[in-house]
């Protein structure tokens, strides 16, 4: 199974590495990331695969969660066919 995460908030040092830090805890795998900033703001959307994850969905949402809370951003996690159903026009 594949889920986008999305990262916005005020940009600060370690918002990248908390986040990977937790994917490769959980066994979650990077298939594609952009990230940029736009005027102090901090923009991450990252595909990943879930596929070989440790532990359950709602663990993983739960710790990055938890990372955005920490690091003072938003951090979502949704299911692909979730993510595209939302964002159709």
């Amino acid at each position: 199974m594949k889920a986008v995460i999305t990262v916005l908030g005020c940009d600060r040092v370690g918002i990248i590495a908390s986040i990977t830090g937790i994917l490769a805890k959980t066994n979650v795998n990077i298939l594609d990331i952009s990230q940029t900033i736009m005027q102090n703001i901090f923009t991450m959307i990252m595909l990943v695969d879930l596929s070989k994850m440790n532990g359950e969905y709602y663990q993983l949402s739960e710790l990055l969660k938890t990372a955005g809370e920490e690091l003072g951003v938003e951090i979502r996690l949704q299911r692909e066919e979730i993510f595209t159903s939302m964002h159709r026009i």
